[in-house]
């Protein structure tokens, strides 16, 4: 299901089930969609809760790491596989599971 909040300081996100956006035009772009639909398989994979968890903690280490909120961001292993890949419009039909897991190595 995809929500609508313009005061989103994001262009989208992803909070099982639903997908948020910050403008009604986003819905027709199918590589944000794909990208966030990526997150949704990543949440799945570790029960929603622990995918928080993950991320945050990976958000953090990386803060630490690059000192700059935005190479920290990009560095999260789940945005990493989700940016990868978000323009494959058939990544999640060939996408094996716990695929993120790669992208520690990157």
């Amino acid at each position: 299901m995809i929500l609508v909040f313009k005061k989103l300081n994001v262009s989208g996100m992803a909070v099982w089930p639903f997908i948020i956006l910050a403008n009604e035009k986003y819905k027709q772009n199918k590589f944000l969609i794909n990208h966030e639909l990526i997150h949704h398989k990543q949440q799945l994979e570790l029960l929603i809760f622990p995918f928080y968890l993950l991320y945050l903690f990976n958000y953090l280490a990386n803060l630490i790491k690059y000192k700059n909120h935005n190479e920290a961001y990009l560095n999260i292993i789940f945005e990493k596989e989700a940016y990868t890949n978000e323009r494959d419009l058939n990544y999640l039909k060939t996408r094996k599971n716990f695929n993120w897991w790669e992208y520690l190595k990157k």
